[in-house]
């Protein structure tokens, strides 16, 4: 639940010292050179897939000994040699961590011709409450003078050379390209090249060994550290020992420098210079002091951009560099932007080498790797890529997941970066000048110039000279003995003049760059901030508020929704809508409305407390009114003022620590020689001062009285309910997953440990997603069925739905061993494929084709369709619309979820045992039984609703349809003689009219996806002796997804009979799947006489009175009700109102609601055998208005309705004379339509009503003769007037209006 102690701004609990450790790492002489075994085994397991890619064979593997790589280029165990002081109680040392993250590759070795520059890197560690500590690491080259230890290199390189030049004799592809790749440049694989980056010969070489020394601090005060790093390591590397012993400088900045109060400055002593470190005050953002500037140049805007979105969306993202500050840089660069909200996940932006296994994690991470060479990401094997955002910091380049939602006024965005960024000289597109390949060069120009002597012909802007020489002995010992000797060493140094003036212009802009870094790096916190004040100014509307205490509210915390998510997104400008239906779902915005929500009992956490007073001053000083939601682009206005806050620390220091001094150590301690980081002494290092407590008492952070009150209250409760404490640590934990695998214990019982926690995480996430999927779809089910409100949308249910995909994508990922392209589900089904196919090949079972159903009583139904993952999988394979792998999965998932057989399906690939052993690592999601069970009835209970999520999204693919038509045999002809045809049409379209074979009642078609089903059109054109045709109903099948539409007919299809309709429009259901002899049930003959369109809810069929009719209250009601559902139809967005003809015609329909108004009170006695229709009333009015109209002396009440009159004519007439040979009702029907359509029916009722024919066929009682009746009606239709009606083609064909 609340991450609080990981935002940036807080330092961990009860810390108030700048720093709390300084480390020293690097070899144990005593246990010599030990092989890393851990990074070793994952460089072994990489080089084994690589070559099993490439399928060539590797020798010597086996043994493990890995003699393809010269020993210079192995890993080798480095230990931390000294830390002070020994332990901080409220942050407790973590010697292998701290190892780990201080040297990710172990120890490096060098000899004299190689580039032994200092590198500088940062990384952090994250703590199981979430909470961060900060290293900032120097790492240096030191001169090894233990024999031991050069000897065993030497050793190492006999034996390395022995192995490699009878590889290259015997002309050994692998043991070549494995030691080509291992150089530095990659360029030629000559054997003179080989010899000179692969030697080491005691005699004639100096080995050197990395070091590096480590400030560990409670806030990321990284260019404060750096600086006092680098001043150490000059004041070793000098000829002139430092003013002070290092032991001074090093307990002065662990006890006597404080951390600076928020909103102040602090000015501590380095070993040659002030430092200078500030804080952001309370109400500013949190601190950040890596500069934003290098992510910027690094990636380039765009490339950011879009990983922020990615980071935004939870996927997992994984940064590559051969540097680790720039995988640093980036990785804090991006999740401080994310203010106010916090990444709730895996968060390693140093992975070191023996951790390469969590890459494996089946969760949203976001880690850094270290990459070997500068072109190696074709060698890199990721488990999971389907949802995989790959950042190639190096190259300037960044590899997205397939489709995910563009950040919000995208565009706008990026401009107003691009103008902070250019005010500040920087180009938006990045700085490819700093990328790797520029570095690479100029490496590679330095180790040519080192190793051949060369006093190189270089002009001086490409290389610096006497920073090349500086290391050089010869120089070194010339410059020393002209010091001795008291001679003028200028004229000497040639090169340095240069050299130094370029040193002092630096050391007096240094402040002002550091300052201009400043300023930019939060005038573009800034901008991003002010986007998500901008877009969430109102989330305080849609936060639930809890009604129960904090305990309950904890306990039942996953049960609960805390923000109302359609009510905030019906709320947002449609552009907003695809990013924030899938934001709103994030681990990072629960987590911020859980800590919005416990802040009512609470101290707010503090990134919270900042956000919303901000959105309280925006709206104070902004008018725009908070209801109304607009997508105009609002610029960040705050830019000025927060860089002049900056500015004003930095130029005014606020306070100064206590200078360093000299210490209480034994005469002889603090010994000096140059090049060599001395043996620190622990005596004074061990401890502070006793009387220097004066800041050291300050009350701890209310973040802290907070976990300490939770921590009381859950000891509390284990006391009395285990059961609750259980629930409580739970809720307290949701969605926090595991933030940074344990870097002190890799045993493989821990890596078990963890990959089982991964496990229980996959399935309790599992168990929401089905959860919220099932209740959010009822919901919606229920709305439809007229209970409650909506609370979800179109838009939702596929965030919801791609989700899913994500988490199966996850599932099918974790211990993956074999996979073929960048989905994991879809590669497994590609195995299984074949190995079905296979076993079908084998077995040769001769495939009947089914015999054509032609049964001619009335039970004849579809034949049943065949339920086949292979099936499914070679449909999806087949639409060429998707060209991945990972579009292909998704497609598939849709699809399973839309017949209802996603458990099903998934059942029968994870059960082949066989399959899935040779697939999969031990620990694998996949083969852990009881999870299993548990995850497929997670799954199965998706069944209980309705999806269209494969046909709603696929629109433009081929179809194959079924359709059936049932005629009623025991009334007529089971086969007409004459030439029926049918025309279908669904929401995305119609198929045109179809000649049905003669004699034949089933056919197949295909066609464009048609969408949901709406209509279908059925004829014959009346030839033949037995033309007269009595139909039940059509069934029309999508053999894609085996959903089956029923369209009920049950009435005559010929001349002299019924009607006298040759062609009736029917209005479809969709059906759920029933057995067969249930449908022979359900098409029982309807009642003879008339026939409705569809089952009505009130029957209208029976005129002999064998059946209840409805009375004039009920027929009102269904009045209202059609009339309410068409508007709760154009209440809903465009995309998600389904089909109005539904609304108009079918059951409970607008035409079959009038139909009962006309019908009530209608003389409906047979004239002489002959059935009479409302039809007859409609055009014995026609003929009346006609005759009126030309007899000048009519009523002068009929003068007024003149004008209705004559359209009412206009239209009568066209139905009558349309081509279409539809019935009597069917022309009622649609002179509903279309006056409904073009808002004319409040005109027509009263013009019908008030026409004389009324009381000729119409008793006294009938609801068309009362006027309270008829106005009341009137009213209704009225409200009509304010929809756009559009009626579906099937509907008006031939029609000219």
């Amino acid at each position: 639940m609340s991450n609080s102690s990981s935002s940036s701004s807080s330092p961990g609990s009860g810390s108030c010292r700048f720093a709390d450790y300084f480390v020293v790492a690097g070899i144990d002489t005593d246990s010599g050179l030990e092989p890393d075994e851990l990074s070793a085994l994952c460089q072994w397991l990489e080089a084994k897939r690589y070559s099993r890619r490439q399928d060539t064979p590797c020798p010597n593997k086996a043994s493990g000994e890995n003699f393809d790589q010269s020993p210079l280029r192995r890993t080798f165990k480095s230990k931390v040699l000294a830390h002070y002081p020994q332990n901080v109680e409220y942050n407790p040392f973590d010697q292998d961590a701290v190892n780990m993250l201080c040297m990710p590759k172990g120890l490096s070795f060098r000899t004299q011709s190689e580039n032994r520059e200092p590198q500088f890197h940062s990384f952090l560690i994250t703590r199981e409450d979430g909470s961060r500590t900060y290293g900032f690491v120097l790492t240096f080259y030191e001169e090894v003078t233990c024999k031991q230890i050069c000897s065993a290199m030497q050793t190492l390189y006999q034996m390395h050379n022995v192995e490699q030049y009878s590889g290259v004799y015997a002309s050994s592809s692998c043991s070549m390209d494995s030691l080509a790749s291992s150089i530095d440049d990659g360029d030629s694989t000559s054997l003179a090249k080989l010899q000179r980056y692969n030697s080491y010969d005691i005699s004639r070489d100096t080995l050197y060994v990395s070091k590096c020394i480590c400030l560990i601090t409670p806030l990321p005060f990284m260019q404060a550290s750096r600086k006092f790093l680098l001043q150490l390591h000059k004041a070793v590397t000098s000829q002139q020992p430092p003013p002070l012993p290092l032991e001074s400088y090093i307990h002065n900045v662990l006890y006597e420098v404080p951390l600076p109060p928020p909103g102040r400055s602090l000015k501590f002593s380095g070993v040659y210079g002030p430092i200078i470190c500030q804080r952001p005050g309370l109400s500013e953002l949190p601190l950040f002091d890596f500069p934003l500037r290098e992510a910027f140049e690094l990636l380039g805007l765009e490339n950011l951009v879009q990983l922020f979105t990615c980071v935004l969306l939870e996927m997992q993202i994984l940064l590559y560099s051969q540097d680790y500050q720039r995988l640093m840089t980036v990785a804090e660069g991006i999740t401080t932007l994310l203010f106010p909200f916090q990444w709730q996940h895996v968060y390693v932006p140093i992975l070191p080498a023996s951790l390469l296994h969590f890459l494996d994690a089946p969760v949203p991470y976001l880690m850094g790797l270290q990459s070997k060479e500068p072109n190696d990401r074709s060698k890199l094997e990721l488990p999971q890529e389907a949802n995989l955002c790959f950042v190639d910091i190096d190259n300037h380049f960044i590899e997205l997941p397939e489709d995910f939602p563009q950040f919000p006024n995208k565009l706008e965005f990026i401009q107003e970066i691009s103008e902070v960024l250019l005010q500040f000289g920087i180009p938006p597109e990045g700085n490819l000048h700093c990328s790797e390949s520029a570095t690479k060069l100029k490496n590679l120009v330095l180790d040519d110039l080192a190793n051949d002597k060369k006093n190189g012909n270089l002009t001086g802007n490409t290389i610096n000279m006497y920073e090349l020489l500086k290391g050089n002995e010869t120089l070194a010992r010339l410059q020393a003995l002209a010091k001795r000797t008291g001679v003028a060493v200028e004229k000497m140094e040639i090169t340095a003049p240069p050299a130094a003036a370029k040193e002092k212009d630096t050391k007096c802009h240094s402040s002002e760059d550091e300052l201009r870094d400043y300023k930019l790096t939060v005038q573009l916190r800034e901008v991003f901030a002010n986007r998500f004040t901008q877009m969430f100014a109102d989330y305080e509307a849609f936060v639930i508020q809890p009604t129960q205490d904090m305990d309950a509210w904890l306990t039942n915390r996953e049960q609960m929704q805390n923000f109302d998510k359609a009510s905030f997104l019906s709320d947002q400008p449609e552009p907003y809508l695809p990013f924030l239906s899938h934001f709103i779902e994030t681990q990072m915005f629960a987590t911020f409305i859980d800590n919005k929500i416990v802040s009512l009992w609470e101290e707010k956490e503090p990134l919270l407390r900042v956000f919303d007073s901000r959105i309280e001053k925006m709206k104070i000083y902004s008018v725009r009114i908070p209801t109304l939601r607009t997508s105009n682009y609002q610029k960040c206005t705050v830019l000025k003022e927060s860089a002049l806050a900056i500015e004003q620390r930095l130029v005014k220091i606020d306070h100064t620590a206590i200078h360093p001094h000299l210490l209480d150590m034994k005469i002889g301690q603090g010994k000096y020689e140059q090049g060599f980081f001395p043996n620190l002494q622990s005596d004074v290092l061990s401890a502070g001062p006793t009387n220097n407590n004066r800041w050291a008492n300050r009350s701890s952070t209310a973040q802290q009285r907070r976990k300490d009150r939770l921590r009381q209250h859950s000891e509390h409760l284990t006391l009395d309910n285990d059961l609750k404490e259980k629930y409580i640590q739970e809720a307290r934990s949701i969605g926090k997953s595991l933030r940074q695998p344990k870097l002190s214990d890799l045993s493989p019982a821990v890596i078990a440990q963890t990959n089982w926690k991964f496990v229980e995480g996959l399935l309790k996430e599992c168990r929401i997603k089905t959860k919220r999927m099932l209740v959010e779809k009822m919901g919606h089910e229920a709305v439809e069925l007229g209970h409650g409100e909506a609370n979800i949308t179109g838009l939702e249910e596929n965030t919801l739905i791609a989700s899913l995909c994500d988490l199966l994508e996850r599932i099918w990922s974790h211990g993956l061993l074999i996979k073929q392209g960048k989905s994991a589900l879809w590669s497994h089904l590609l195995h299984y494929q074949e190995t079905e196919e296979k076993r079908d090949a084998t077995v040769e079972t001769p495939v009947t084709a089914a015999p054509e159903r032609r049964r001619s009583d009335s039970g004849l139904i579809l034949p049943t369709l065949r339920v086949s993952l292979i099936h499914d999988m070679r449909h999806v394979q087949n639409m060429s619309e998707i060209k991945t792998d990972v579009g292909r999965a998704r497609a598939w998932i849709r699809l399973s979820l839309e017949k209802k057989v996603l458990s099903q399906q998934l059942k029968q690939l994870m059960f082949n045992e066989g399959l899935i052993k040779k697939l999969y690592k031990r620990y694998a999601f996949l083969r852990c039984e009881d999870e299993k069970e548990q995850f497929l009835y997670h799954l199965l209970s998706l069944n209980a609703v309705d999806y269209f999520c494969f046909t709603s999204v696929f629109t433009t693919i081929m179809i194959p349809y079924r359709a059936v038509i049932i005629p009623i045999k025991k009334l007529s002809n089971s086969i007409t003689t004459s030439n029926p045809w049918i025309s279908v049409s669904g929401e995305l379209g119609d198929t045109g009219v179809m000649q049905v074979p003669k004699n034949v009642l089933e056919m197949t078609f295909e066609c464009q996806n048609l969408g949901k089903l709406t209509t279908v059109r059925i004829g014959h054109d009346n030839s033949g002796l037995l033309a007269k045709w009595l139909v039940d109903c059509v069934m029309v099948r999508n053999e894609i997804t085996g959903h089956t539409y029923r369209f009920p007919c049950g009435r005559w299809l010929g001349k002299g009979v019924d009607d006298g309709s040759l062609e009736r429009i029917l209005v479809g259901e969709l059906i759920t799947p029933v057995v067969e002899e249930d449908l022979s049930k359900q098409c029982r003959t309807p009642p003879q006489l008339r026939s409705p369109t569809v089952a009505r809810r009130l029957s209208i069929t029976s005129l002999g009175g064998k059946t209840n009719k409805p009375n004039a209250g009920q027929i009102q009601e269904g009045i209202g009700e059609s009339i309410n559902n068409i508007v709760k139809h154009f209440h809903k967005p465009e995309k998600e109102r389904g089909s109005l003809t539904i609304l108009l015609c079918g059951e409970f329909g607008l035409v079959s609601a009038l139909e009962q108004v006309f019908h009530h009170g209608f003389k409906s006695a047979r004239l002489f055998q002959k059935n009479v229709f409302i039809w007859d009333f409609i055009e014995k009015a026609v003929t009346y208005f006609e005759t009126t109209e030309e007899d000048e002396d009519c009523q002068e009440n009929l003068l007024k309705l003149k004008g209705c009159s004559a359209t009412f004519c206009q239209y009568v007439n066209a139905i009558t004379a349309a081509p279409r040979s539809i019935g009597k009702d069917g022309k009622l029907q649609l002179l509903v339509c279309l006056g409904a359509r073009d808002h004319l029916l409040p005109q027509w009722i009263p013009l019908l009503a008030e026409c004389p024919v009324i009381s000729r066929m119409y008793e006294d009682g009938a609801l068309l003769r009362d006027h309270a009746a008829v106005n009341s009606l009137i009213r209704v239709l009225q409200t009509l007037h304010d929809f756009n009606i559009t009626l579906e083609a099937s509907l008006v064909k031939g029609i000219d209006l």
